[in-house]
This record gives structure tokens, C-alpha cells and sequence, in this order.
């Protein structure tokens, strides 16, 4: 194998190397991409005909070691897939996906490999393994037999060629979700229509507009991070109607990126992945090795909160309308009108403007906070790498450090740009572990802030700013992996577990050594009195976030509970609308036609509830520290680190948490955090 191709080659540098993303063009993906599948399948095909008999050591540690050039050329490709998605990576990645569908399931399909996985895994309680050693075996063989490896020839066949059209339909969706973000943005010619909108906002509106060639006009970008916060404080009507239906036809134009029809067949496909694998529908299969175990486990918690949140938020809506209406307003209150409202109750019961944090909450200033958190509880300490390789100028880099060894390295890319899927997320180019040497991981923060103008300090919401404290919990359970094994490190943990650790880091963002932090343009802090009043407004309108997330939730378990998708999602939405008595003024966080955790992977697809289950998780964990000394009791911020950030996916994550808690979970801490 060329292990000069640029993609393939090993990371230069020191500790384990960095991703050379200035020396890699768009022209090598392919041909790296290739190269790298076929010295992967060389690799397998070795430990598949291996004279010797099967061991932990010969089958499935081997695998652990097989593929590692391949993963450095996916790290690189699937970043450029996410953040520098230009026409030409567009192509490849809609060319390459198959073609990586096909190559995992030549190695699941591989029945030599199989028998030997099957040997070890059998046998495994008498092999004398380690702990960790039996839970990779166990991981190892489950996902075989999760991916069909126990299927028959013709049925192997089958799922293979489901498979491939997946992946080609994942590709389309995202492309075609990416696709409206970027051609579309709210123009705005009028300086009236920003009416409500702080300075900063404005000027990131203008930058916007110029950015897009209209340098006389305000624009605001197709994406939540942008259209949150103008549903919530624009006074013109008209302005939040036309952003709302923006945002939320994504996907849904009717043209040639519209994504019905393939939502549709993914959910086709999926389905026909059930049946060849035996299970009731999709979402059992999916759920088979879950915290949850059963669809209908999930289906309990999620309709038990989203009943709770409903309850509250009828009030809610009520208080909001009469509002409305004692300022004139004669219309029932629409989806566009709700945050508006909402918050101007807010301003009116707790005298709380959540606009005035805006000013404290400069990003460079919450970044600060973050690393101060992860110092405080963890001993990390994160220190910038200056002449780092990077993919984009605006993007830096910085090396991390715990008792003076390196343990990471960790990227921040923060800001919006063309090509770049909205939201925010974090992703690990390369995984902790030892299996020859200690191998520390990098990993990245990614969001979507707008740039205002030059020399100003970029500022966020509330909302914004504990997105990055929760991404961040992604990255800080990445860099406080101790672990042997790459396929246990880090996140590579179970779907509804995963998002404990990110969950549980938004607590920090309120705590007063963390509010410190944050300071306007003229160096002063929050007033206490503000302070005062965030606390005091915490729990409001947290049933409309609650019943917006559940009913995303309920319409992706309900989806894959069925044995055939409905013939018209739309009208799928509005007949779950109704069947569940959900309010005028609310509608899906995401409607199907971009809801990407469902439908560009199977990331999150019968598993978005897994949010909800991972929430009552955090928020009994983090009634560990209110118990004793507060939010940095050094003894329970160790006991968090060992035995649930430092393990990974070694502990099943059941006797992961009870070791933290000492119990299993209990949903009160979550009601009561809510309000409910």
C-alpha cells in the first residue's frame, strides 16, 4: 500500500501527530479512499485465514489494529464533508458513499472472520480476559450479528444492496438540506423590519446581507443559531412569519432538492433492514442493544414528559396570548409568534430580558469559561498550538494537557461559512488509546456563529452559549478517555448514553464561577441583579423547549414502528399534530423533511429520544454535586471522571452510572429541574 498518499500516510508531528489538512486536495479523496479499503480488506482477509486458532489476541484485537491508514483518510474526508463541502467534495462524497456501505459489509459479511469472532466471543469466559477484553468481544460480536453476519448468503445479499441505496440517500438528504441553507436567507430592505434586535445583531444581519452581495440589505442566515434569536426579539410580524416558513421548509420546496420522497425511501429501506434481520420494525432492531432495550420503554419516558410539558405549556401559551392581546392584537398566536411572546413574558413577570446577556456573553469569553470547567473538574489545561495545520483560517488549535502530559488535542471552529452544515457538533478525528503505545485523541468543536463587524467582538445568546457548554461535554468525554481499545473510547458508547456527558456540562454555564467570566465591550460583569433574575426565570418556558423536542421525538419512534412509511409525510406530521392535541403555535424542532438526525445516518434514527433519556441521567448526576460541596466537589467531579467520562464504552452504561450514583437513576431530578 502507498502509505505516502497524503490521506493514508501517518499524522506528522509528535504525540500520535495531527491531520495534515493543508497538504490534502479534493482530487486525492477518491483515490485514498480506495486505497485504503482495499488494505483494509487485505488486513481482515489475513486474520480471517489465520492458521492458528482464534484468540482475543489473533481476532479481535487484530481488528481493533486493522484499518488505521483507511481512518485517518476518513477523518479527513468526512471533515471536509461537514465543513468545506464544496460542488467537487459534493461529488465525491455522493460517489464514495456506496462504496464505503459496500466495503463495511464485505467485512461483516466475511464469514471466515465471523467463525472467529463467534470462537472467541463463545468462549471469552474462560479465556481468562480483562473486563475491558470481554466488553470488546461482546461489542465486537453484537455488531456483526446487528449488521447481518448471521444472515444467509441471499439475505446477506439483500441488506448489502439496502445498504449502498442508504448510504446514497443519506448523501442527497444532507447535500439537499445544505443546499437550502445556503441559497436561502431572509432579506430584509427595510432597517424597521430589525426592529427589536440588539446592535449586534444587526450588524451580523449586514455582514450577512454583504457577504450574499447585498451590501444595502440585512440578512439572516438559514440556520437555528441565526433564526432563534430573531423569532424571539423581531417586533415585525411579517418579518418572524417569513423567517419561520424559511426555516422550516427546508427540505420541503417542492424542486429538486426537496427530501419527502427520500425520507420516504429511507424509511422503506430501513424497514426492509428489519424484516431481513429478523426484528418487528426498525426501531426494535435499533433499540436491541440500547440503555432502553424496547421502543416501547422509550415511548413510556418520552410520552410520561411530553404529557408533563404539555400540561404546563397550555398555561404557558394562555398567559402568552392574553399578552398579546392587551397590546391590541386581534390573531391566535402562530408558531412565528410564540418565542416573541414568550419572551416579552418573561421581560413582564421576571423583569428579565434575555437579550441583555447577549452583550456579556462574547464567544472568546465563554471559550475561556469552558476551559476553566474543564480545569477545575478535571485538571485539563488547554494551551494554543500557534502553527498547527488547520482547515480554514478562522479555525485554532490548542494542545491539552492533564499533570503536564498531553492527552489531546482539540480544535475549535466556531464560525458560519459556505459549505458548512448548520448546528453544531463535535467530531473525533482520531480516538485515545492503547493498544501499541499511548495514543491520545483529537477532537473538535464545531458551530455556527455569524462574524460581525471587523475588530468587534462576537457575541451569542443564552441558548448559544450553552450549545457550546453541551458540545463541549462531547469533547471533554473524548479527552478524558482511559481506555485500551479504540471501538470503546470516548463517545463510541451507547446512542442514549452518550449524550449524558454533554448534557451534564450545560449545569456549568449558570454557576457563579463560571458567570465571572463573562463581561460587555466595557470590561463589566453581569449585574447580580440580572444574575438574580436569570435564576429566577430559569424554568420558564422550558415546557415549550420540552414538548418541541418530545414531539420530535415521538414522530421518529412512531415512524419506525411502522412495518411501511406513510405514503405522505406531510400529512403524517399534521395527523400526529392532531392525535396528540399538540397546540397551534408549536410544531416539530424539526420537521422530517431536514430532521438530519434521522435522516442523513443512522445517527439518531429511532433514537432522537435518547436527548430525553440522557437528560433524566444528567440531571441526577449532577444532584450528586448539589448533595455535597456544590458544582466543583472535587471528590464527586473524580468519581464522574472515573467512572463515567474516563471509561468509555468498557462499562456497560447501566453499572457505569449506578458506580457514579451509587442507585440506579430517578426521573424526579429532572421534573423538578423543569419545573414540571
Amino acid at each position: 500500500m502507498d502509505l505516502h498518499h497524503p490521506l493514508l500516510a501517518p499524522w506528522p508531528g509528535p504525540h500520535g501527530g495531527l491531520p495534515p489538512f493543508d497538504a490534502v486536495a479534493v482530487d486525492d479523496f477518491a483515490p485514498g479512499l480506495e486505497l485504503g479499503m482495499a488494505a483494509q480488506l487485505k488486513e481482515v482477509d489475513a486474520i480471517a485465514t489465520a492458521a492458528a486458532a482464534p484468540t482475543f489476541e489473533n481476532t479481535i484485537a487484530a481488528l481493533e489494529r486493522a484499518g488505521q491508514p483507511l481512518g485517518r483518510a476518513q477523518a479527513v474526508f468526512w471533515l471536509h464533508v461537514s465543513s468545506l463541502s464544496t460542488p467537487d467534495v459534493r461529488k465525491v462524497e455522493a460517489a464514495m458513499a456506496p462504496k464505503l456501505a459496500a466495503f463495511a459489509d464485505r467485512i461483516v459479511q466475511n464469514e471466515k472472520l465471523f467463525a472467529r469472532i463467534r470462537a472467541v466471543y463463545e468462549a471469552r469466559a474462560s479465556l481468562g480476559l480483562t473486563p475491558e477484553q470481554q466488553r470488546l468481544t461482546w461489542a465486537t460480536y453484537t455488531y456483526f450479528v446487528k449488521q447481518g453476519a448471521a444472515l444467509p448468503a441471499d439475505k446477506k445479499a439483500q441488506l448489502a444492496g439496502v445498504h449502498q441505496q442508504l448510504a446514497e440517500s443519506f448523501t442527497r438528504f444532507g447535500q439537499n438540506v445544505l443546499h437550502d441553507e445556503e441559497a436561502d436567507a431572509l432579506v430584509l430592505t427595510k432597517r424597521e423590519q430589525l426592529a427589536g434586535l440588539p446592535e449586534g445583531m444587526v450588524a451580523e444581519a449586514q455582514a450577512e446581507a454583504a457577504r450574499r452581495g447585498k451590501p444595502d440589505a440585512w440578512a439572516v442566515a438559514n440556520t437555528r443559531s441565526a433564526m432563534e434569536p430573531f423569532l424571539t426579539l423581531a417586533s415585525d410580524r411579517g418579518a418572524r412569519e417569513a423567517a419561520f416558513k424559511l426555516w422550516t421548509s427546508r427540505g420541503d420546496h417542492g424542486d429538486a432538492y426537496d427530501n419527502n420522497a427520500l425520507c420516504r425511501r429511507i424509511l422503506e429501506l430501513r424497514a426492509q433492514k428489519a424484516t431481513l434481520l429478523g426484528f418487528e420494525s426498525y426501531a426494535h432492531w435499533k433499540l436491541s442493544d440500547s440503555m432502553a432495550k424496547t421502543p416501547q420503554a422509550a415511548l413510556s419516558l418520552v410520552t410520561q414528559v411530553w404529557e408533563a410539558a404539555k400540561r404546563q405549556l397550555g398555561q404557558d401559551l394562555a398567559a402568552c396570548q392574553a399578552l398579546a392581546k392587551s397590546e391590541g392584537a386581534t390573531f391566535t398566536l402562530e408558531p412565528w409568534d410564540y418565542r416573541y411572546y414568550a419572551e416579552k413574558l418573561r421581560r413582564a413577570r421576571y423583569d428579565f430580558d434575555s437579550a441583555a446577556l447577549t452583550p456579556y456573553l462574547q464567544l472568546e469569553h465563554v471559550r475561556e469559561a469552558m476551559f476553566f470547567v474543564a480545569e477545575k473538574l478535571y485538571g485539563l489545561h488547554f494551551t494554543l498550538l500557534a502553527d498547527a495545520s488547520t482547515f480554514h483560517p478562522e479555525v485554532r488549535v490548542y494542545r491539552v494537557l492533564k499533570n503536564h502530559h498531553h492527552v489531546g488535542t482539540w480544535y475549535f471552529d466556531p464560525y458560519a461559512r459556505h459549505g458548512k452544515q448548520s448546528g453544531a457538533w463535535m467530531s473525533a478525528y482520531r480516538d485515545q488509546h492503547r493498544l501499541d503505545g499511548d495514543v491520545p485523541t483529537v477532537v473538535s468543536n464545531n458551530s455556527n456563529f455569524m462574524l460581525g463587524a471587523p475588530g468587534q467582538p462576537v457575541t451569542i445568546s443564552w441558548d448559544d452559549a450553552r450549545t457550546m457548554f453541551h458540545e463541549f461535554g462531547h469533547a471533554l468525554h473524548g479527552l478524558c478517555s482511559n481506555v485500551t481499545y479504540p471501538s470503546l473510547s470516548g463517545t463510541n458508547t451507547l446512542r442514549d448514553f452518550v449524550e449524558l456527558p454533554s448534557q451534564f456540562h450545560e449545569h456549568y454555564l449558570s454557576t457563579k464561577e463560571v458567570l465571572h467570566f463573562f463581561v460587555d465591550a466595557h470590561g463589566q460583569r453581569i449585574p447580580q441583579a440580572l444574575v438574580d433574575k436569570l435564576e429566577a426565570a430559569k424554568t420558564f418556558n422550558a415546557a415549550f423547549a420540552t414538548a418541541e423536542a418530545q414531539l420530535a421525538a415521538l414522530a421518529d419512534l412512531k415512524l419506525h414502528l411502522l412495518p411501511q412509511p406513510p405514503t405522505d409525510l406531510r400529512a403524517f406530521e399534521r395527523g400526529l399534530l392532531e392525535e396528540l392535541g399538540v397546540p397551534r403555535a408549536l410544531v416539530m424542532r424539526h420537521r422530517l423533511p431536514h430532521f438530519g438526525h434521522v435522516f442523513s445516518s443512522e445517527g439518531y434514527a429511532a433514537g432522537y429520544y435518547s436527548y430525553l433519556w440522557a437528560e433524566v441521567l444528567e440531571h441526577d448526576a449532577f444532584e450528586a454535586f448539589t448533595e455535597g460541596k456544590g458544582a466543583f466537589d472535587e471528590a464527586v467531579a473524580k468519581r464522574f471522571h472515573d467512572c463515567v467520562l474516563s471509561v468509555g464504552n468498557t462499562v456497560d452504561p447501566a453499572d457505569a452510572f449506578k458506580a457514579f450514583r451509587g442507585r440506579g437513576p430517578k426521573v424526579d431530578a429532572l421534573l423538578r429541574a423543569k419545573g414540571f
